[in-house]
């Protein structure tokens, strides 16, 4: 895997924030909590985890027009913002959260390869801290983060297995995949595709088996940031 690391505290405003960097990708992941719920679940004191993704225009090597400008957010983003919820939402008991939203902002301030990976890794750090501060203020006693959540690539390169794949890798890999696990190893989601190849169910477990343990070596990451 590529060097992993996690500052927190990044921004002074919010709740819970980080800057994530895994080898060249750079994520600022912030959590912000507000007294409100979606309409679809107000009134059943459940909570509501969701997230908002972006690049900013020179996070690749050329510039991308920002999605404001252009008056909607494209595909790719909204596809990204609703996996990071989701994936967020899997590691929390909403009961215990109680009758609250916590939004996590994650913008891309450089993009090499595995952007909605470090979004996910580095917004589950900005919810935790955010949900320490509810505790340490009293207004969540019973610790509703039940495993952290982490998640990395891995993909068929040049013919072998790979681990956190870079941006170069990723564009040629025959085969890529994101998976999104818990802390003890439980799998939350698997996104995976051929591109001008086709893999083995052999090849499959491979890929699975990296990523296990990325994903641990993340929570352990994540885990010491928050320390």
């Amino acid at each position: 895997m590529r060097a992993v690391s996690i500052e927190t505290g990044f921004t002074k405003h919010a709740e819970g924030s980080c800057l994530i960097k895994m080898g060249d990708t750079h994520v600022l992941c912030t959590a912000t909590i507000e007294d409100r719920v979606p309409p679809f679940i107000k009134g059943t004191g459940l909570s509501w985890v969701t997230a908002e993704y972006g690049m900013l225009p020179r996070a690749t090597n050329t510039r991308m027009r920002r999605e404001a400008a252009m008056g909607k957010q494209g595909g790719r983003t909204v596809e990204i913002q609703r996996l990071i919820g989701r994936a967020l939402r899997a590691g929390v008991d909403r009961v215990a959260l109680g009758e609250r939203q916590i939004s996590i902002d994650c913008d891309v301030l450089q993009a090499d390869g595995g952007t909605r990976c470090a979004s996910i890794t580095g917004g589950w750090v900005a919810l935790r801290l955010a949900v320490n501060k509810l505790m340490k203020a009293g207004d969540v006693t019973i610790d509703p983060l039940v495993d952290p959540v982490a998640a990395v690539s891995c993909g068929i390169y040049a013919g072998q297995p790979v681990l956190d794949l870079d941006y170069p890798e990723d564009s040629e890999a025959g085969v890529d995949g994101n998976f999104i696990m818990t802390g003890s190893g439980k799998l939350i989601e698997v996104q995976m595709s051929a591109e001008g190849s086709v893999f083995s169910r052999d090849q499959m477990n491979e890929l699975m088996d990296l990523a296990t343990k990325g994903t641990a070596e993340l929570a352990e990451i994540q885990k010491a940031a928050c320390a």
